[in-house]
C-alpha cells in the first residue's frame, strides 16, 4: 500500500528485527509482528530503523527482510525502510531496491560525523540526488546519531526538497522546538509535510497537543499508542491522559540506554508476538533483576487496567 507521507497521520510502528537463539533472523516471528501491527491499526510500519539492529545486518539480510515485512503489509499499510548508512552507494542501492520490492518510501537520518550546517545540507543534498523521487522521512534523533539540525537548516531542505515528506522529531528536550517547526510550516512554507514524534514514546500527550501528525516509535505496546492517538482525535484529552498515564512506567523503563531494546523484545516475546528476546551480538542480555522488574511492571499493568475496567492486552492476562 502506498500512501502520501505527508499526509499520513496516527500512529507508526516502529518494527524489530526477531532472532532466534542461533542469531539468525526468525521469519515466522516476523509474520506476528506484521500480523500484530495490522490487527493495532497502524497507519504504517517502520523497518530496519535503531530497534531493527540495522547495523548488525548484512546487505543480503536487510534484503530478505524488506521482502518479507513488505509482502506481510504490503496490502494493509505502507512500509517505511530505515536506509541510513555510513555509504552513500548503499544507501542509494537499499532506497531502490525498497521501493523496487514495494515500499512507500524511506527514512534517513544524520551520519555521525557531520558537525555543522554546511556539512549535513552538503550530505543531504546527495542523499536527496541518489534518492531522486523517493519519498524519504528525515530523522532528528540527537541522542544516538550525535548530529543536530538547527531549525533553519529543517526549514530550508523541507522549502528545497519536496521528496522530504516527512520528519520525525526525536531532539529531546525538543517541545518548543517542535512547536517553532510546526508554526513555519503552516504559517511560512508552500508545500506540506508530516511531523511524526519518536522518543519511545516519552512525551506523547504533550507532543500531540502541540500539533504533532502522529507517533512514531516502538514501544510493545503498540494498540494503546492507537488508541491514545484516537482519543486525542477525538478531542479526549483526559481520557488520552489517564490512558497514558496507566501505561508510563513502562514506557520509561523501556527508554533505557543499553538495554531498551532487550526490554522490549521480552515484553513482546511474553505477549506471544516472537520467540526470542534474542538481541543480535554484540547486545545486552536481561539479568534475572532486569526480568523480575519488568515482570512486576506487566503485573502492575495488568492491575491499572483491571482497576479502570479497560481492556487487557493480549498476552499479559
Amino acid at each position: 500500500m502506498t500512501k502520501k507521507f505527508r499526509d499520513m497521520k496516527g500512529v507508526i510502528a516502529i518494527a524489530t528485527t526477531p532472532f532466534n537463539n542461533e542469531n539468525l533472523i526468525d521469519f515466522e516471528s516476523v509474520d506476528r509482528l506484521s500480523d500484530y501491527y495490522i490487527e493495532s491499526k497502524v497507519s504504517g510500519v517502520t523497518i530496519l530503523g535503531v530497534m531493527g539492529e540495522a547495523h548488525k545486518l548484512n546487505i543480503e539480510e536487510q534484503k530478505t527482510l524488506i521482502k518479507r515485512y513488505v509482502n506481510n503489509l504490503i496490502n494493509s499499510v505502507p512500509v517505511i525502510v530505515g536506509v541510513s548508512n555510513a555509504g552513500l552507494d548503499n544507501l542509494e542501492l537499499l532506497s531502490k531496491f525498497s521501493m523496487d520490492s514495494g515500499a512507500s518510501g524511506v527514512m534517513v537520518s544524520g551520519n555521525n560525523g557531520l558537525k555543522n550546517d554546511d556539512q549535513i545540507k552538503s550530505y543531504f543534498n546527495q542523499v536527496v540526488d541518489r534518492t531522486q523521487d523517493i519519498p524519504i522521512c528525515l530523522q532528528d534523533y540527537p541522542p544516538t546519531t550525535n548530529v543536530y539540525f538547527s531549525e533553519s537548516f529543517i526549514n530550508t531542505i523541507m522549502e528545497n526538497h519536496p521528496s522530504i515528506e516527512m520528519f520525525k522529531h526525536e531532539d529531546c528536550p525538543g517541545h518548543n522546538k517542535l512547536s517553532r517547526l510546526l508554526r513555519y510550516r503552516d504559517n511560512h512554507l508552500n508545500r506540506k509535510y508530516s511531523i511524526f514524534v519518536g522518543n519511545g514514546g516519552l512525551y506523547v500527550p504533550q507532543e500531540l497537543e502541540r500539533g504533532a501528525d502522529g507517533i512514531m516509535t516502538g514501544f510493545a505496546f503498540t494498540e494503546m499508542l492507537v488508541n491514545l492517538h484516537n482519543l486525542f482525535s477525538n478531542h479526549d484529552k483526559e481520557k488520552a491522559e489517564d490512558l497514558f498515564d496507566i501505561y508510563l512506567p513502562l514506557i520509561r523503563h523501556e527508554q533505557q540506554f543499553g538495554i531498551g531494546l532487550a526490554l522490549r523484545k521480552f515484553v513482546l516475546q511474553q505477549r506471544g508476538i516472537i520467540k526470542s528476546l534474542n538481541v543480535r551480538s554484540p547486545g545486552p542480555v536481561l539479568t534475572e533483576d532486569d526480568i523480575k522488574e519488568m515482570n512486576y511492571l506487566l503485573k502492575r499493568l495488568h492491575l491499572k487496567l483491571t482497576e479502570k475496567g479497560l481492556t487487557i492486552p493480549k498476552g499479559i492476562n
